[in-house]
């Protein structure tokens, strides 16, 4: 990684910037910070939420009410009705919107940076956005670089560059030599966290001149694909446009020419079963089906800033997941040890007293620290220190009370040259302890063949499981010699205390986790910044890398075109050392070969790759509002089993939308059927235009709102996920809707001639008010048999209280429509014979019981075909 700006530096006076030369230049570079994205005007989000087939057949129904009613000077109920669906429809997206937002918002307010900056001579405070290119920066352990810069002095400087890089160790970094050309090592990079030591800084470049900045640049560039969801809906709407423009035809021409009827009563009742073959309050719906899935995605830590991806979440088949802090602890950890007493030994253990002399070396010569302030932990020093600490504390100890019996009395610091440490302590009245902490191969040990030799076997295998390796070893010299005044001669023969293995080890959760994933038929695949063999050891343990699956570096995927990355793609589970572009090319060679991808990322170098997965998911605690702002889906705790958890959530808010799918196409292919049925035998429309509208949006609309709230199937993730181009009906969703459609056909022609015909002597309004509240009363208590895949039991049928009580809600008001006189006689019902009410209370049970019949025929078929595979 380099910035490639500069190959020497114009250095700026020891005593920085003046005002003047600041103001010029805050003119001239602008602001230090990111270039947000424009939000789209208020009226470009309104359309989007009306651009889908089925809203833009709703307003093409809205403008021919509208005519109809002006020609016949009345009856606004259609027009009313229709357009406050749409209006609610985009209100309740809006507001879900804003509501991601200021969850987003909330996230971005943890984060107000300053830095400190010397100007004219006076170290000072500063906003970071108030930085020029020139200026001075300050820096310590715990700052973050507040834009990109040239290190002009340093001592013992180390960087955290893994948002950028990924990579979990630190950096270390020189100062700058006059006159020579800048290398990477004397660079520091905006959004990278100082780890040890301090420096002063000169910036080179800010906002969005900077390495993040050019990252961030790339977004520009990237497009997001059209959801699965959006796809299958799109292509429903499509059907059902083509068959209620052909169904309403029909209609109309049968009035005329069959009925007698005049254009504008034949056009009326067109276009109101045009109206009625698309389920108005789907799109409602499904906008609820995802928002409720919002609000259960937060509760898990899962925030969505765009609410189709709750959907698309539930049907991705593979995972690209960064390493670090994602399935990672983001914590180098002291997991193995080894002594000349111990042998290798697991750190997750006991240490016994063989081993305490080791722990107590390392401890003396520790300078990090972790501190608990209002209760969050701050951990200050470099991240190999920090593990070190970590184990202290693990075993009830700490450097603190090393040093009550051996205080500190000299220390020769870190350096990149001589990779080692030494503190000298007070041991006694005439003997002081030396403690020296490096790489093995450069502490000056006093040789030991056994030891020596037993201590390269322990090294070189904890170097094979990725493990960095860390030597300590000690001595005794008298007191009177003073250490500073010959250093190398303090640093000579010492004894090999032990060495320590450390990692960023896996977090706990990951490994269940992926194991679901992948018995939930997702791929998950691991991209990287770290080394190659850290990579591999890590994806190994986590199951990430198993038999069969290869291992590519970046340097090997650039040589590689798309179309021989697209063929070896489903081979691969673990990429290294890979930049911005080489995870964009990833993502995009798995959606060549169809599938949907979501990415986690949490620096700006995931950002592009981000926005160009199906699901982009970014960090919320470690991760950058570059990485936020690209991102799909932000966690709260920056937890991979918080994306399965998600994918489940996701896959319940899928089988839900298909559930109302189900409940709201099924009934209003069979209002088709039975108008043009109706008409084809001579007998006239059997229900008006305001009733199939009542049909419509009170029988069907009130239930299917509450579906949403449906808890998900017990094998969601035991099915394979979704195919980006399987269709809507598929998985017998098809096969259902026709038996449903079907049986209310039959149900409702056979009802309105046995009204008709037998039982009220040809009075039509005695058949078309056993037909309304068998369609309206008969397709909600099949709800019941739609939500939920197994026969129906007491237990499924308490499962969702809020739709009960929708339920009893929405029979009692349309029994109460067809009860009241004044409300039966508006919409042009009648008072219904004892005998009428028999059969239509038991017509309206008909359909449910012949769902649940099916249900068992295909269970048991199911259990034939699965005996005989057998």
């Amino acid at each position: 990684m380099s910035n490639g700006k500069l190959s020497k530096l114009n250095l700026t006076p020891k005593s920085g910037l003046d005002a003047t030369t600041v103001a010029a230049r805050l003119d001239q570079f602008g602001i230090n910070e990111l270039v947000a994205s424009r939000q789209p005007p208020l009226w470009r989000k309104i359309w989007q939420h009306l651009s889908d087939v089925s809203s833009l057949v709703l307003l093409f129904a809205v403008g021919l009410a509208s005519y109809m009613a002006i020609a016949q000077n009345g009856g606004w109920m259609k027009t009313i009705v229709i357009g406050s669906i749409l209006i609610i429809n985009v209100a309740i997206g809006l507001y879900q919107e804003a509501s991601a937002e200021k969850a987003l918002a909330a996230l971005k307010s943890m984060s107000l940076p300053t830095t400190t900056v010397r100007r004219e001579n006076v170290a000072q405070t500063i906003a970071a956005e108030q930085l020029v290119p020139g200026d001075l920066v300050l820096l310590k352990a715990g700052d973050q670089v507040p834009a990109d810069a040239i290190v002009t002095e340093s001592a013992n400087l180390t960087i955290d560059e893994a948002v950028l890089t990924g990579e979990s160790v630190p950096v270390e970094k020189d100062a700058y030599q006059v006159d020579t050309t800048i290398t990477e090592v004397q660079q520091a990079f905006a959004g990278t966290a100082v780890t040890g030591g301090t420096a002063v800084i000169q910036i080179v470049a800010t906002g969005m001149a900077t390495e993040l900045g050019q990252i961030a640049g790339l977004l520009n560039k990237t497009k997001k694909r059209a959801t699965p969801l959006q796809g299958r809906l799109n292509r429903l709407s499509g059907w059902l446009t083509t068959f209620a423009i052909l169904g309403g035809f029909v209609i109309f021409a049968l009035s005329i020419w069959v009925q007698n009827q005049g254009v504008a009563d034949s056009l009326m009742i067109g276009i109101s079963l045009a109206v009625a073959a698309v389920p108005e309050t789907l799109p409602i719906i499904v906008t609820i089906s995802l928002s409720h899935g919002v609000k259960r995605m937060a509760e898990r830590h899962a925030i969505m800033r765009r609410v189709s991806a709750v959907e698309t979440i539930g049907g991705i088949d593979v995972i690209a997941s960064d390493k670090t802090g994602t399935l990672t602890q983001n914590k180098m950890t002291i997991t193995k040890y080894w002594t000349p007493k111990t042998g290798i030994k697991s750190a997750s253990e006991p240490v016994p007293v063989a081993a305490r002399q080791l722990m107590q070396s390392l401890g003396l010569a520790t300078n990090a620290e972790i501190k608990t302030v209002d209760g969050v932990e701050q951990a200050l020093g470099d991240a190999t220190e920090l593990a070190i600490v970590r184990w202290l504390a693990k075993n009830g100890t700490s450097r603190a009370d090393f040093e009550q019996d051996y205080p500190r009395v000299a220390e020769d610091p870190f350096d990149s040259k001589k990779k080692m440490m030494t503190t000298v302590h007070a041991l006694n009245d005439d003997q002081q302890l030396v403690i020296v902490k490096g790489a093995l191969d450069r502490l000056p040990l006093k040789r030991h063949a056994a030891n020596d030799a037993a201590a390269q076997v322990a090294h070189d295998q904890f170097g094979e499981a990725a493990l960095r390796v860390l030597a300590v070893g000690y001595k005794v010299m008298p007191k009177q010699a003073d250490p500073s005044a010959d250093w190398a001669a303090v640093n000579q023969d010492v004894t090999l205390a032990g060495i320590v293995g450390i990692i960023d080890p896996p977090r706990p959760e990951v490994m269940p986790a992926i194991q679901e994933a992948k018995r939930a038929g997702i791929k998950p695949v691991m991209i990287t910044g770290d080394h190659l063999v850290t990579a591999t050891a890590i994806a190994k343990e986590i199951g990430i890398l198993t038999a069969g699956q290869r291992v590519m570096s970046g340097e090997t995927l650039r040589g590689l075109s798309d179309d021989d990355l697209t063929a070896q793609i489903k081979d691969i589970a673990v990429f290294a050392r890979v930049s911005p572009t080489d995870k964009i090319r990833i993502v995009q060679a798995w959606q060549t070969t169809g599938a949907t991808v979501a990415m986690t990322g949490d620096g700006v170098n995931d950002a592009p790759a981000l926005k160009a997965a199906d699901v982009g998911i970014a960090m919320g605690i470690t991760g950058t509002e570059v990485s936020k702002g690209a991102a799909d889906m932000i966690l709260t705790d920056d937890n991979f089993a918080t994306i399965i958890a998600a994918v489940k959530e996701g896959r319940t808010v899928y089988q839900n939308i298909l559930k109302a799918v189900e409940f709201l196409v099924g009934v209003n292919f069979a209002q088709i059927f039975l108008m043009v049925g109706a008409v084809l035998f001579g007998w006239g429309a059997p229900l008006l235009a305001e009733q199939l509208l009542i049909i419509n949006v009170l029988a069907d609309g009130i239930p299917g709102f509450y579906i949403s709230r449906e808890p998900g199937e017990p094998t969601a993730m035991q099915q394979a996920p979704v195919g980006s181009d399987e269709s809507i009906l598929a998985r017998g969703l098809g096969r259902r809707l026709g038996l449903r459609a079907v049986t209310f056909t039959i149900l409702t022609l056979g009802l309105y001639a046995l009204g008709r015909f037998v039982l009220s002597g040809n009075q039509a309004e005695v058949g078309m008010t056993m037909v309304f509240l068998v369609l309206a009363v008969g397709s909600m208590i099949d709800i019941y048999a739609i939500k939920d895949r197994e026969p129906l039991t007491v237990m499924s049928m308490k499962r969702n209280p809020t739709l009960n009580r929708a339920l009893m809600v929405g029979v009692a008001v349309v029994i109460a429509i067809a009860a009241i006189p004044g409300l039966r006689n508006l919409i042009g019902l009648v008072a219904l014979p004892a005998s009428a009410w028999v059969f239509a209370i038991v017509g309206m049970f008909v359909p449910t019981i012949v769902l649940e019949l099916n249900k068992r025929w295909q269970q048991r078929r199911q259990a034939v075909v699965t005996n005989l595979a057998e």
